[in-house]
């Protein structure tokens, strides 16, 4: 049988980073961020060019790595990104700076999402990328679904949780947060869902009903 422990961590290899991404991750890690993995940020950049995506919502800037990677796989795209944290964002800033996209297409928020996304318009954004506070985590796929466009794409990196949601001895409640999610997920008939081992975990909605 296949190690599938060598296949995670070769698939994550696979994956290459600019000097950018790579910039950014180091002070992700510096701040004590967790940063989607680059298995994660390959596949989300595949999955913003197969779907044509010209705008994008990310909630949780961090310091700028899966931003990078949804702008690789979309370069036409506009960025809107909410984060709590200013600091964060400006180490953002720098980084898609440092990879030369425009300024004119990058749109930072700061400020709860809890507060932010109510106020955001119906059907507006061709991706959403939910990686904020796990605590909201419903409430942000919640806001996700109804501020993507019908046949967009709604994308939770981290939904393994390093690995803890599969292990029934875990009870933490982030673990509870994302089998929550889940779950919903799962029982939902308004979507078409799909969880990617990459990474801790990517769970991939379309939305395929108003």
């Amino acid at each position: 049988m296949v190690d599938k422990e060598l296949s995670w961590r070769y698939a994550e290899d696979f994956a290459a980073e600019t000097p950018a991404i790579q910039s950014a991750r180091r002070h992700a890690l510096e701040l004590g961020i967790d940063p989607i993995s680059p298995g994660v940020g390959a596949q989300i950049a595949v999955l913003a060019a197969a779907s044509a995506t010209h705008s994008i919502l990310e909630i949780g800037t961090g310091t700028g790595v899966s931003g990078l990677w949804l702008l690789s796989g979309a370069p036409e795209a506009t960025l809107t990104s909410l984060d709590r944290e200013f600091e964060h964002q400006q180490l953002a800033r720098a980084a898609f700076a440092e990879a030369d996209v425009p300024a004119n297409r990058i749109r930072l928020i700061t400020g709860r999402a809890a507060e932010v996304l109510p106020r955001m318009t119906d059907a507006a954004y061709d991706l959403v990328l939910v990686d904020g506070d796990p605590a909201e985590l419903l409430d942000d796929v919640e806001h996700a679904l109804r501020i993507v466009r019908r046949g967009g794409l709604v994308l939770v990196p981290h939904a393994l949780w390093r690995g803890r949601v599969a292990d029934p001895a875990q009870r933490d409640e982030t673990v509870a947060d994302f089998r929550a999610l889940l779950g919903t997920i799962a029982e939902s008939t308004a979507i078409a869902a799909s969880l990617s081992t990459s990474g801790d975990g990517l769970l991939q909605i379309v939305k395929t009903a108003e």
